[in-house]
């Protein structure tokens, strides 16, 4: 692995260390707009159970605690250093149980399948080591019917065309691509009966 890619993946890949902390400052600002704008395209309802994956240091997943009122919102982050941040920032949501923070890999999700409606990434699925292992992780957590977000910005280092495909080969359904200059945000839908 090239110097470069080790301190890319130690800053904000896997966070940890000084470079960690440093990286979750520098996600905090960054991802807080994208995360917004995929948020609205993920289409939240007040009851709904959603999932984070690579919640960062968790500004988006603040977001989402106040969008689901009457629902339940949970995340896995594969770096201590941001679980620990995320929950520092999201403290009483935590404490109060509407918020569920964990250790854990997208291709292991420490959840029961068919558990959540909606379910969401921010800059994360290019480092995840299998995108394919993860989405059909994700597919197995969510709902039927249930929809998937995929949102990056435009230095996160993931090819447009790829995400949509990567969506439909792992079973998800309507696969499409909404983007502006700054974002870009792949949605699909878990198919009924699957």
């Amino acid at each position: 692995m090239s110097l470069m890619r080790s301190i890319f993946l130690r800053a904000f890949g896997r966070p940890r260390g000084l470079l960690g902390k440093v990286g979750g400052m520098i996600m905090a600002r960054m991802n807080a707009d994208c995360g917004e704008w995929v948020t609205e395209r993920l289409e939240v309802e007040p009851d709904d159970r959603v999932l984070e994956i690579g919640f960062g240091p968790g500004v988006v997943i603040q977001r989402l605690s106040k969008l689901v009122p009457a629902g339940r919102v949970a995340g896995v982050d594969l770096s201590q250093e941001m679980v620990q941040q995320a929950r520092s920032r999201n403290a009483a949501a935590v404490q109060d149980g509407r918020l569920d923070l964990r250790l854990g890999s997208v291709e292991h999700l420490p959840f029961d399948a068919d558990s959540f409606d909606r379910a969401l990434a921010i800059n994360s699925m290019q480092v995840w080591p299998d995108a394919m292992a993860g989405l059909r992780e994700i597919q197995r957590v969510m709902k039927p019917g249930g929809r998937i977000a995929l949102g990056f910005t435009r230095h996160s280092g993931q090819p447009r065309g790829e995400v949509v495909e990567k969506l439909a080969v792992a079973g998800f359904t309507n696969a499409s691509l909404v983007e502006t200059d700054e974002w870009f945000c792949a949605l699909a839908t878990k198919p009924d009966g699957a």
